[in-house]
């Protein structure tokens, strides 16, 4: 079973040469300073809505586009890891911005024919629209609005980095207006951060409560076993191009995205358990941080049990156990 945390997640050629042609002609300089602007706002709590121009736009898709495009596609591949029957023919994004999570979609499942992306965010929009044009999303459709906006049904809901932008009180009443919008499943990626992972789990208890069964990272439908000290996250590496070192102002290349999730689906799926942790090697053996439908336990692989050992020896934080 494959292991994400440490291997690179690539945007896919058309999306790497769609982004290339953004910033022809546009001078690095501009792009640094605007980053710089955007970077001191995100820490003092701004949301993406004074993104108003196309440099602002285009400097957002530089600096988050890849490391979105990389939670999502690793959180997809989890999904399908565990529904690997399931083959999506169309897909809402919701706050959709620059379209990293359909991006990522349509690379989970090259098969989706019907993408349909929603945002308020006209700058963000706009820039989205340039992207698909580049590449395999050219017939998605690209809507105005916000969460309150008539949205269709789909196959596969995806609300990527939406409820960090909201109070968290609203995050269980935003939830309940998307369920009813999946046809199969909705995924729901925020930052790996403790105030992300609250909205994800609040997010949770309330899809549940609606009928919903959790796929990944759960295996199980019952309370969250975390005590409040404790946030279920995970981690994804990502390459930076030179662009996005520079605007990072990054001198190694590559990122680690931190990020929490939740998908859930119209059947029970999920089973076995999941590695919540890196895990713990000694020379007696390895120790996993696990969480099932028993709550949280840690377990033990002697490298004398060679046989158990060699199976899960490659097993790497938020593989199934």
């Amino acid at each position: 079973m494959p292991g994400f945390t440490l291997v690179l997640m690539q945007f896919p050629p058309d999306l790497v040469q769609a982004v290339e042609a953004l910033l022809e002609g546009v001078p690095r300089k501009e792009l640094a300073a605007a980053a710089q602007k955007m970077s001191a706002a995100y820490r003092q709590g701004e949301t993406s809505a004074p993104i108003v121009t196309t440099l602002q736009a285009t400097v957002y898709a530089v600096a988050r586009m890849p490391a979105t495009f990389a939670a999502c596609a690793a959180v997809f591949a989890r999904l399908t890891e565990v529904m690997p029957a399931f083959a999506p023919q169309s897909l809402l994004d919701v706050g959709a911005g620059t379209g990293a999570a359909s991006w990522a979609a349509a690379a989970q499942w090259p098969d989706i024919a019907d993408v349909t992306m929603l945002d308020r965010n006209p700058a963000l929009s706009a820039l989205a629209r340039r992207l698909a044009d580049g590449g395999r999303l050219l017939k998605a459709e690209i809507l105005a609005g916000d969460l309150g906006a008539e949205k269709p049904e789909a196959d596969l809901v995806v609300a990527s980095y939406l409820l960090a932008e909201l109070p968290e009180e609203q995050s269980a009443s935003v939830v309940r207006e998307l369920w009813p919008c999946a046809r199969g499943a909705l995924v729901l990626v925020e930052p790996g951060t403790p105030d992300g992972f609250a909205r994800v789990r609040a997010a949770r208890t309330a899809l549940i409560k609606a009928g919903a069964h959790a796929a990944a990272p759960c295996t199980h439908d019952f309370d969250c076993p975390l005590r409040a000290d404790d946030w279920c996250h995970f981690s994804q590496r990502l390459p930076r191009s030179r662009d996005h070192m520079l605007l990072k102002d990054a001198t190694v290349p590559f990122e680690d995205e931190r990020y929490s999730y939740i998908a859930v689906t119209r059947e029970k799926m999920a089973k076995a358990a999941r590695i919540l942790a890196p895990p713990l090697g000694t020379k007696p053996g390895l120790t996993f941080k696990l969480c099932d439908e028993t709550g949280l336990h840690a377990r033990f692989v002697a490298s004398r049990d060679k046989d158990e050992y060699r199976r899960v020896r490659k097993l790497e934080w938020g593989d199934l156990f």
